[in-house]
């Protein structure tokens, strides 16, 4: 979104555009976020102010993972999650521990969640999420950000609590955004149901043997592309789940990180590098 969709608030010259040809040419594709702090209806209402028209259920955060992962993995088991209201909405009809149910004495979770939860980080419900994990909770994280900018400057981030929770239980949390795999393997999981429901659109109904829809075989990482300004948690991340990775200049990184991203121990350049996403889609129907 940021750096490839709008920049500092205002929308990236042809943005808009390109989206609008994906949808007539119904390529599937989705907005992905690190964010958790809000809830993907909330986004696409920023989005439209912005001036970009993007249904909440193509896109893909860093909660909207973590909800997704914790439900098919957990189901109705009770849950303690650890997030701002509005993000919150992504967990509904999951069985949450409210906050004074995880502190009573022999409380038990499935797992424990925690994102941008800002002033929920008190010291009482840290140490309900320790007990928690002590007790056998899975421990789920959205991201590991240290700090963000805001109107009020500088601050702390969720990364500084799932840190120590992984420092006092000596156990490493799942990671549900970017760059991890399990957001990327979510966004392509998301695309293949949004490639089954244009195919329905199109009178194409039904299943094949492989899982995608009639004549279609289940979507592969390798035939989806992440477009992002950001070489590692957009780029690279997305190439080591398998993905290719399309750099677009018009956000954070330029040529020094490309050089860099290239050296680095594990590093490699991107699939492709194009000046934003206007020039991207355009190469697609060439």
């Amino acid at each position: 979104m940021d750096g490839v969709l709008v920049l500092r608030g205002q929308l990236i010259p042809g943005a808009a555009e390109a989206l609008a040809a994906l949808d007539a040419r119904r390529v599937p594709y989705l907005l992905a976020t690190n964010t958790s702090l809000v809830s993907r209806a909330t986004l696409a209402r920023e989005l439209g102010r912005a001036g970009v028209s993007v249904a909440a259920d193509r896109i893909v955060t860093a909660a909207s993972a973590a909800a997704a992962h914790v439900r098919r993995r957990f189901g109705d088991e009770p849950m303690y999650v650890m997030v701002a209201p509005d993000a919150r909405v992504e967990f509904e009809g999951l069985r949450l521990l409210s906050h004074v149910e995880a502190a009573a004495p022999g409380a038990r979770a499935a797992a424990v969640v925690v994102g941008d939860a800002a002033d929920e980080f008190t010291p009482r419900n840290l140490q309900s999420a320790f007990t928690l994990l002590r007790g056998g909770a899975r421990f789920v994280a959205m991201h590991k950000n240290r700090w963000w900018l805001t109107p009020d400057g500088a601050m702390l981030d969720a990364g500084a609590y799932v840190a120590g929770l992984e420092y006092v239980t000596q156990r490493r949390a799942l990671i549900t955004g970017k760059p991890s795999r399990t957001f990327f393997a979510e966004g392509v999981r998301r695309l293949d149901e949004l490639a089954d429901e244009a195919d329905g659109a199109n009178g194409r109904d039904g299943r094949d043997g492989r899982g995608g829809a009639a004549g279609r075989a289940r979507l592969a990482a390798g035939e989806v592309a992440m477009v992002g300004d950001d070489l590692w948690n957009d780029v690279l991340g997305a190439q080591k789940a398998g993905l290719r990775g399309v750099f677009v200049r018009s956000g954070k990184h330029g040529d020094a990180e490309l050089e860099r991203v290239a050296a680095e121990r594990g590093g490699r350049p991107p699939d492709a590098v194009a000046p934003s996403i206007a020039e991207v889609v355009a190469a697609l129907g060439a």
